[in-house]
């Protein structure tokens, strides 16, 4: 039994049993908390990054070449349960970006005329991208007044998109995750684009009449300017186990190395430059192998804080034996896990079925002026974490649903 466990046991054997009044002001916080959590939680954008919600879109156009489908048979295709949150969470988001037709009580799903566009191969690249624009950026109200304000500038710091996402109607306490899905977007679709070394939001006709014989991926790709190279994580005071406190704290798996190897760089500059900014809106503490110091076993340790911690995430860059070995016990423990690895990186089979954050260290030109985008995009994927962790996915998960890891 773990302390906290015991003092609540002491404090209601002192208490000898409590009296019906407290049980009832028990109940009553209870139902405030939820109450607060589930207005908190009505927001005036989608709940996830458009690109997601696309995918799901592209599921149901492979699986009914375009035409309605059965909502249960869709989701026994994808080896989804229908009546999950997580499944309910995918029909919403995509109803709320115009993708669908069709609520997740609903018969069947259909996809929207520019559903359908956004979707198809087989229209002109220019009209799935007109298709595309109109969606995620444009039929989003505070989407599209954040784009129409900074639109032909590059992206402007986060503070100031945070104060454009408020004067656009959104909730104050919901302005940092819109700016973090506006941004991510805003890149998908192509109007947010790396010109004279810095990410610059472009014109819907900019974006549409560059498509012609060239692929999005290839466009606007000008490094020609040096820009200044970021500081590294050098490390920092070590954190003892006994003073750890588990629900503050995203460990970070990742290969570390030795002092002054390329694994090492590359994990003190991911910490230090893109990840630890990413979690500083959740007030979570990033916690690396080599800065837990105790008398005792590392690898128990280690494993303290796969299972404990409110959060982790998994850099799967270099193929490291040990990452993926511990990535399998979080996996196991059915526990919210944001994975990362660089974009080269030719991922294992069953990882790579998992949703990866892919960051592109080809060189410095083209890492710096995305580190923006690398930020809001963790940050983003760590905020539906840590809102709804029982929604995890993983290999385990969906093959063996009620499978269960107690920890004692």
């Amino acid at each position: 039994m773990s302390k906290r466990t015991e003092g609540k046991a002491g404090e209601a054997a002192a208490g000898g049993g409590s009296s019906e009044a407290d049980a009832a002001n028990h109940d009553q916080r209870v139902e405030a908390e939820v109450e607060k959590r589930r207005t908190r939680l009505q927001r005036p954008f989608p709940a996830c990054a458009f690109e997601e919600a696309l995918e799901f879109a592209t599921s149901i156009m492979e699986f009914g070449s375009g035409q309605q489908v059965r909502r249960v048979t869709l989701f026994d295709h994808l080896k989804k349960s229908p009546e999950s949150g997580a499944s309910r969470q995918l029909i919403t988001n995509a109803n709320k970006y115009g993708l669908t037709e069709g609520s997740y009580k609903a018969e069947f799903l259909k996809l929207t005329q520019d559903g359908l566009k956004s979707v198809d191969e087989d229209v002109s690249d220019r009209e799935r991208g007109r298709a595309r624009i109109s969606l995620a950026i444009e039929g989003v109200e505070a989407f599209n007044a954040i784009y129409k304000k900074f639109l032909g500038n590059k992206l402007p710091p986060r503070a100031s998109l945070i104060d454009a996402a408020k004067d656009a109607g959104i909730p104050e306490e919901l302005a940092e995750e819109a700016v973090d899905t506006f941004v991510l977007n805003l890149r998908f679709v192509g109007l947010l684009q790396t010109l004279s070394g810095a990410e610059r939001i472009v014109s819907v006709e900019h974006y549409l009449d560059s498509l012609s014989g060239v692929r999005r991926s290839a466009i606007g790709q000008d490094f020609n300017r040096p820009v200044d190279e970021p500081k590294v994580h050098q490390g920092g005071s070590l954190v003892t186990a006994a003073r750890a406190e588990f629900e503050t704290t995203c460990f970070y798996i990742t290969a570390i190395g030795e002092e002054g190897s390329e694994q090492r760089k590359h994990s003190d500059l991911f910490v230090s430059a893109i990840v630890e900014p990413a979690l500083e809106p959740f007030g979570l503490k990033l916690i690396r192998a080599d800065a837990i110091d105790k008398p005792g076993t590392i690898t128990r340790q280690i494993i303290d804080y796969i299972l404990q911690s409110r959060l982790v995430i998994a850099d799967l860059s270099f193929h490291n034996p040990n990452v993926f070995y511990e990535l399998a016990i979080r996996h196991a423990a059915r526990l919210p896990v944001v994975q990362i690895a660089r974009t080269f990186e030719r991922l294992p089979f069953d990882v790579n079925q998992m949703r990866t954050i892919r960051i592109d260290t080809t060189d410095i030109y083209t890492l710096v002026p995305k580190m923006e985008t690398h930020r809001a995009e963790i940050s983003s994927q760590v905020r539906r974490a840590l809102e709804d962790p029982e929604s995890v996915d993983n290999p385990i998960t969906i093959f063996y649903p009620s499978l269960r890891m107690t920890i004692q």
